[in-house]
């Protein structure tokens, strides 16, 4: 059981005792001995009753709002404490959450500044990357078409070598032309030998030197043909059967040749010797071999050209795939980096976020407690007014008891009444110690309870148990007994103190425990 729950049943017991002191006191009659304070009104009785009713009601009625205001103190005071213990455990989350979202803010900034850096860093290099993967496939292309470009060239030369090459195979192969021996000194008549070349023709055949080697058919008479030479130099005779041969020489191209010729015609004349100028044209010959030579350097050339193309394409074709998969590689950097941006913006944010949430909690708890403070303010304030109401309407309690009644009756009559009027005083001074009792144990609970609810808000709360109201018996007019009866009314003034007795010594004890 809370300290102020205590306090609370021990200012319930001392008003119980109270309330039963003044029912016996006003029930009893004692000698009206006791001196009071409070001023002394003479009137009637029936005055003295209403006056005596109607403070008592004040009574009632102010220790009624005190024991309410005593509980709405204890609810106020329990919620100040659950509010002010809301609120130091919303700080102390608070705190917590600041010195841990402080470090994983400024971690996560960092991050995020480290992220956005090395994705701009990224983007750079791609950009470079694309930039070079773009260049390196141009020339690519340059190159692919240079190496086209080569391959034509070559197939041209290839072209023209081919036919020199064929024209020169054709050369060296032979030709057959058209020949005829006319007189040297006459070309527009035969000569005498004529009629052993019957075929008019000559093979002409072309010689890797440039030169052509000629060879005259003879049909016949090669009994009779004894030398034929070429600028002094013999030429070859090959029989080709027992009156025929062929005769073969060798010069440069041109259109005739002047043969020296020397013939045994015995019957006609011994060793006739004669010059005949062979009509044959074998210049056709000129310029083959030079031909085939540009034809063959010319093809060598582009074979050369589309060498270096291809080997220049094969460069150009690797450094742009290299190129290529550099701007692959930065693509995926870059791709990376923006994600790993994109996490630490994220985290910084939800950082940022739990920090506020917890301030928010933090400010909300604040403004709860200050509610609640105003509400323990508001209820001390009441209490206060409570317990001023309750010492007013007391003291007008008292003054009501202390009216002195007179009635036009007997000398006997009178001090019977004065008798009666002293105990009526005497059960009034009870009562109002009772109610004085009351207070003051009121008042020490009521401040008990305020220490206790302000040492709880440090400390534990504590537990409100609301009061139970024991509402004083009206006063009601003094009966006069024997004046014999005096050991009775010691006997109940006796009992009466016993029970404020227990119910002040609780409280008395309480405060000096």
């Amino acid at each position: 059981m809370t300290s102020h729950v205590k306090n609370t049943l021990v200012t319930t017991a001392a008003i119980a005792g109270a309330l039963a002191a003044t029912t016996l006191f006003n029930t009893t009659t004692v000698k009206a001995d006791t001196t009071s304070s409070a001023p002394v009104t003479t009137t009637t009785s029936a005055t003295k009753d209403t006056a005596i009713a109607s403070a008592q009601a004040k009574v009632n009625s102010a220790s009624a709002a005190v024991v309410s205001a005593q509980a709405a103190y204890g609810s106020a005071s329990t919620a100040a404490f659950d509010a002010a213990a809301k609120t130091a455990a919303a700080s102390a989350s608070a705190a917590a959450t600041s010195a841990a979202t402080s470090s994983a803010v400024a971690n996560a900034q960092a991050a995020a500044d480290s992220a956005a850096t090395a994705k701009s860093t990224a983007d750079a290099n791609l950009a470079k990357a694309q930039s070079t993967a773009a260049a390196t496939s141009r020339a690519k292309s340059m190159t692919s078409a240079a190496v086209v470009s080569a391959q034509s060239a070559v197939a041209s030369a290839s072209a023209k070598a081919s036919d020199a090459d064929s024209a020169v195979a054709s050369a060296e192969a032979g030709q057959t032309v058209t020949a005829n021996l006319m007189k040297s000194d006459d070309p527009t008549q035969a000569s005498a030998a004529q009629q052993y070349f019957a075929t008019k023709t000559a093979i002409v055949k072309l010689l890797p030197s440039g030169q052509v080697q000629i060879t005259i058919p003879l049909t016949s008479g090669l009994k009779f043909l004894k030398e034929v030479s070429y600028n002094g130099v013999d030429a070859t005779f090959t029989k080709t059967g027992d009156d025929s041969a062929n005769i073969t020489f060798t010069a440069d191209p041109a259109t005739s040749y002047t043969l020296a010729m020397t013939m045994d015609i015995t019957s006609v004349m011994p060793f006739m010797h004669e010059k005949a100028l062979l009509a044959v044209d074998t210049t056709i010959f000129n310029g083959l071999l030079a031909a085939k030579s540009d034809a063959d350097a010319a093809l060598t050339s582009a074979q050369a050209a589309l060498s270096t193309a291809e080997t220049n394409a094969a460069s150009a074709a690797q450094v742009a795939s290299n190129a290529a998969s550099a701007a692959t590689a930065a693509a995926t950097v870059a791709s990376d980096a923006a994600v790993v941006a994109t996490s630490a913006a994220t985290n910084l944010t939800s950082a940022q976020a739990a920090n506020s949430t917890a301030q928010a909690a933090l400010t909300s708890a604040q403004v709860a407690q200050a509610a609640a403070d105003a509400t323990l303010a508001t209820a001390k304030a009441n209490l206060d007014s409570a317990n001023a109401a309750l010492t007013s309407a007391q003291a007008e309690l008292k003054s009501a008891q202390n009216i002195v009644v007179v009635t036009p009756a007997s000398s006997a009559a009178s001090s019977a009444s004065s008798t009666a009027s002293s105990a009526g005083s005497a059960a009034s001074s009870a009562t109002n110690s009772a109610a004085s009792a009351a207070t003051a144990t009121s008042n020490v609970a009521s401040s008990a309870l305020t220490t206790t609810v302000t040492s709880a808000v440090v400390a534990t709360p504590a537990t409100t148990k609301k009061a139970t109201s024991s509402t004083p018996a009206s006063s009601t007019t003094a009966k006069t007994l024997p004046q014999t009866g005096n050991e009775n009314q010691s006997a109940l003034v006796a009992l009466g103190l016993a029970i404020l007795t227990l119910g002040i010594y609780p409280m008395m004890k309480r405060k000096h425990a």
